[in-house]
């Protein structure tokens, strides 16, 4: 099975097929298959970027340097720039959503692990917005952002949820560290990253520890008109929504219920369930801010020489046990509760 899809979108397939074939959403429906066909390109080239730092020098510029584009409605990108670091409100929310959720994810990663930008040396967010026609998705190209407006119907605009930029600019930093390949259970742990740091993004934004975060994926992204609260539950994956005419959230929370499917690129949007439970078992068991916890062994793990391309849920579950009793101490409590969440989910015995 060979991957072709090069963006990595927020909205999996499946939930987009839901959408194109439901006749109660005529207008989602057509911007769904829309949205599919916009999936089926030609493969990103693999990126060598394991020597990305981890932290920088002082001479690195540290500020963000955002630019926000604007697409009007067409495919054609980047578009017209209409708000660069520093300049005043533009007046058009979705330009100002998607530049505070750039700063917000820069603030983040600069902040908790002192990486400048995705790549860890400044790299410029670029992000465009008004992507298409009722655009249902946001997805990171391996260069920049795109956010649709979603259709309405089932879709609000994808600006709204700082979550999911977190997500996709995480699968930049994926990207410029582990470069896992976007295949298999390695697919999904990329993907299940991107959970992980996108989540971590809105919590660390709104100053909510474990406890306090919802620990939902894209909420507020449906309408009212649909039966769901978000795309994903990492507190309880299978949950996020049962809707009438698109279904119900496939993800698994353990290895009991993992998809064996050549759909998807091996399933990684639905078997990321798994590590994502994972990661929150970890997150609440040691509670607190999860990014001082859980989210710190899971991005010395993330950036770790252990971690293959190729790595499959044993084998980061391994990476992340040895990487938390490296940072806390071999029988710390958040060594034993990395442990015992992938053991919760089947991954480890």
């Amino acid at each position: 099975m060979t991957p072709t899809a090069r963006l990595r979108s927020v909205v999996p397939p499946y939930l987009l097929r839901a959408v194109a074939d439901a006749p109660d959403f005529p207008r989602a429906s057509s911007a769904a298959r829309s949205a599919l066909a916009s999936l089926e390109v030609v493969q990103q080239p693999k990126h060598e970027h394991r020597d990305a730092p981890r932290g920088v020098s002082d001479t690195v510029d540290r500020s963000p340097q955002r630019s926000i584009s604007d697409a009007h409605g067409t495919t054609t990108l980047p578009g017209t720039v209409v708000r660069n670091e520093g300049d005043p409100d533009s007046g058009d929310p979705a330009v100002e959503e998607a530049y505070t959720g750039l700063g917000d994810t820069h603030a983040f990663w600069l902040e908790v692990f002192d990486r400048v930008s995705i790549d860890g040396a400044g790299l410029p967010l670029d992000a465009t917005v008004h992507y298409g026609q009722d655009y249902d998705n946001a997805y990171w190209d391996g260069s920049r952002m795109v956010f649709g407006d979603g259709d309405g119907e089932v879709f609000e605009r994808f600006t709204i949820a700082v979550d999911v930029i977190g997500h996709e600019l995480a699968h930049g930093v994926t990207q410029y560290t582990a470069d896992l390949t976007y295949e298999g259970q390695s697919g999904a742990l990329n993907e299940s990253i991107s959970d992980v740091f996108g989540s971590l993004v809105l919590q660390y934004s709104r100053g909510q520890t474990a406890e306090q975060a919802s620990w939902l994926i894209g909420e507020g992204l449906f309408t009212p008109r649909v039966h769901g609260v978000a795309l994903r539950s990492m507190r309880a994956p299978g949950t996020a929504y049962d809707d009438p005419m698109l279904g119900k959230d496939p993800q698994p929370a353990t290895m009991a219920d993992y998809l064996e499917t050549t759909d998807d690129n091996g399933g990684v949007h639905t078997n990321s369930g798994i590590p994502n439970h994972a990661f929150y078992l970890a997150a609440t068991a040691i509670g607190g801010n999860a990014w001082e916890g859980a989210g710190a062994v899971w991005w010395d793990a993330l950036t770790s020489d252990a971690t293959t391309e190729s790595i499959d849920f044993a084998g980061f579950a391994a990476v992340t046990v040895d990487a938390a009793a490296a940072r806390f101490g071999s029988g710390s409590r958040e060594h034993g509760a990395v442990q015992q969440a992938w053991r919760d989910v089947g991954v480890l015995s």
